[in-house]
């Protein structure tokens, strides 16, 4: 039980006291939440791949693709689609786009060099182009059966920040008492930013269906050593029930207070 409803039960039991009733109970309710996207045209979805780019330390492409199809695969009622994550910034970077296993996708190959490292957002727009192809994306699907299509862009890029952080420290009163007192401190703090764009193509016509950006940041004390994989899997956790609820249906929990 929360704070905030053991308060409103406290006032509650207060009120029925005065008025000779103390029969109440709390029930759990839950409220649906309608899919930002209707996907009642489709039976199965196909995490493709991403344009990822920022630090080398993550395969954010690879690691996204795993993470989103499990998270469908258990919360979704569509069928999930097994295949090898596309690395997608070929596409649009000069070379036939390749599976996990180097094996190239089949994909036209579009004019100039190889493609290139991804650092910040300036380069992700090079590559717009590249969800825009709707030939592309209607080959894709035609191999497949015509599926939705789930891919986009992630930028997952190494942040640090210097400034004031307020936080709680023990000390003794003049009394000897120990008590704790909110203390500010200059520290210079690092971390990760993700900025994933999830893409949703019908792979009947290879049109856009919908497109929604996120952007999350984490910040770690100087003192705190914490992998890039595990500050990646945080932020994207964060970011999970908003991608779901593009999807399906999602619910939101609460309780309500009977009287009896």
């Amino acid at each position: 039980m929360t704070a905030g409803t053991a308060r409103r039960l406290a006032s509650l039991a207060l009120v029925l006291a005065a008025s000779g009733c103390t029969n109440f109970f709390e029930i759990p309710i839950e409220t649906p939440i309608q899919p930002k996207l209707d996907v009642s045209a489709f039976q199965r979805v196909l995490v493709t791949g991403f344009i990822a780019g920022g630090t080398d330390e993550v395969d954010t492409n690879l690691e996204t693709v795993r993470l989103l199809r499990s998270q469908l695969r258990t919360r979704s009622d569509l069928s999930v689609i097994e295949a090898d994550a596309i690395l997608l910034a070929e596409v649009g970077g000069g070379q036939r786009p390749k599976a996990a296993d180097g094996q190239p996708e089949g994909a036209p190959p579009q004019d100039g060099g190889g493609a290139k490292k991804i650092r910040d957002e300036k380069d992700l727009e090079a590559y717009n182009h590249v969800f825009a192809n709707v030939d592309y994306w209607k080959k894709i699907g035609e191999e497949y059966q015509g599926p939705l299509i789930v891919t986009g862009t992630i930028l997952f890029t190494p942040h640090s920040q210097a400034g004031y952080v307020q936080r709680e420290q023990e000390m003794y009163d003049q009394y000897g008492r120990r008590v704790t007192v909110p203390v500010r401190t200059y520290m210079e703090r690092k971390g990760f930013i993700l900025r994933p764009k999830f893409i949703f193509i019908d792979g009947r016509t290879g049109a856009t269906l919908y497109s929604e950006t996120f952007r999350e940041q984490i910040l770690y004390n100087p003192q705190q050593n914490t992998p890039a994989l595990s500050s990646y899997f945080e932020l994207m956790d964060r970011l999970i029930p908003n991608f779901l609820a593009t999807l399906s249906t999602q619910k939101i929990r609460g309780s309500r207070i009977l009287l009896k």
